[in-house]
């Protein structure tokens, strides 16, 4: 295959409302079989997607923000594009103004292919994480595979592919990128001679889901991002994934660091046998005990339980981390007695939080519930601990039946003092 590129010289300044599809024929001959690119900026001229540069135009697009360092954020647009900014671009546009990206970029390539009679890629240029550089990528197709699915066809010494999907859309964006530029002034290529034989598609099939991204988010959103789960779908949690959890938690600080080879916790998980139901009973009899001396009415008590089982009896799985205070030093004094208490209890803390990350990380919910500190002796009984472990709530672990609305921001200003 012999492919030739041809710039589309000697455009106007787009305008909102300007025939692009007609503009671009003026001044290029479209073959059969030709692919057309046109970038993002005079498409979204084009279509009046170009507005004051006033408030915060880039939360404004954002959809989720993936990483943050000084002003520079990269976000998740309301596509799915995951780029600098969220798309919002003050390149090439007059002073004052923000270019953003196209409200449907592929209906916008669908229109302009209609239009010149051949198929359209709609490029923008993105940064690539582990890659220095930007490269021209296909934000919008119509009439041509976004991706070439290779697997099951064999390469040149007869192996079977077993990964390979090109990406052809976004090499015929990175293609001419070559040609048009950011400073030249043309918007707008010709990719000649393609002949790809499969499917067409758009660019949201370029769009890696949720559940096969291993790096949605960087480690400081993700700690912003976990949200307390509390409506779980009834899809199982593999035990790899809360094997994986448990192993991050207890990176923990231990109390007493390396004077102790052996950290102070202990998880139970769960799952919907009868060692769960059992706790679930014990507990539940627990706090039945506790309300009625309350003299909390039957019917408050009733709403109350029903809340606690639609959550740790619906979950999943329950994983109960329990802390022992076998190897914390006794001190003549209740003073340092209870800094000792205190040392294992903020340890524990910070285990369980990063058992939640950890779940979070691997795209599961959980909600931490203190249940189980207001019935240890029941709770270790149900679980069948020894005395002297100390059962420190429970985690409710699973896929949420929706995702959560943005966390607030939370400004710290209140919360810090600097000396």
């Amino acid at each position: 295959m012999t492919l030739e590129i041809i710039p589309v010289r000697g455009l106007p300044e787009i305008a909102e409302g300007d025939d692009l599809a007609a503009l671009i024929r003026a001044h290029a001959e479209v073959l059969p079989g030709d692919v057309v690119a046109v970038t993002q900026k005079v498409v979204s001229k084009a279509e009046g997607r170009v507005v004051a540069d006033e408030g915060d135009p880039v939360a404004a697009e954002t959809r989720r923000e993936v990483a943050r360092r000084g002003d520079l954020v990269i976000a998740e647009t309301r596509h799915g594009f995951v780029c600098a900014n969220a798309g919002v671009d003050r390149s090439n546009v007059v002073d004052g103004f923000v270019s953003l990206l196209p409200e449907d970029p592929d209906a916008s390539a669908a229109r302009l292919s209609g239009a010149l009679g051949a198929p359209v890629v709609i490029t923008d240029t993105f940064g690539r994480p582990w890659r220095q550089g930007q490269v021209n990528v296909a934000i919008g197709v119509a009439g041509l595979p976004a991706l070439v699915d290779l697997r099951g066809e064999k390469d040149a010494h007869g192996r079977v592919l077993e990964a390979t999907v090109i990406a052809l859309a976004d090499e015929v964006a990175a293609a001419a990128g070559l040609v048009q530029g950011k400073a030249q002034g043309v918007p707008a290529a010709i990719v000649r001679g393609l002949a790809p034989e499969a499917p067409e598609g758009t660019a949201r099939d370029l769009v890696r889901p949720p559940e096969e991204d291993l790096f949605r988010e960087s480690p400081l959103a993700s700690i912003s991002a976990r949200r307390t789960i509390r409506s779980f779908t009834g899809d199982h949690v593999p035990r790899e994934v809360l094997a994986e959890a448990v192993a991050a938690a207890l990176t923990a600080p231990v109390p007493h660091g390396s004077r102790h080879r052996t950290r102070p916790w202990m998880w139970v998980v769960l799952d919907d046998g009868p060692p769960r139901r059992r706790l679930l009973g014990a507990m539940a009899e627990a706090w039945r005990r506790d309300l009625e001396a309350d003299g909390v009415s039957e019917r408050a008590i009733a709403r109350r339980l029903d809340r606690s089982d639609a959550l740790l009896g619906a979950a999943p799985a329950l994983a109960i981390p329990a802390l022992t205070m076998a190897k914390a030093d006794d001190y003549p004094d209740e003073r340092r007695r209870e800094a000792e208490r205190e040392m294992f209890l903020l340890a524990t803390g910070a285990m369980v939080q990063g058992f939640l990350l950890a779940l979070h990380a691997q795209g599961y919910g959980s909600a931490w519930v203190s249940s189980t500190l207001f019935a240890k002796q029941d709770a270790r009984e149900a679980l069948g601990l020894g005395p002297e472990w100390l059962p420190m709530g429970a985690v409710a672990c699973g896929r949420a039946t929706e995702a959560p609305p943005p966390r607030p921001a939370i400004d710290p200003r209140s919360h810090v003092r600097f000396g």
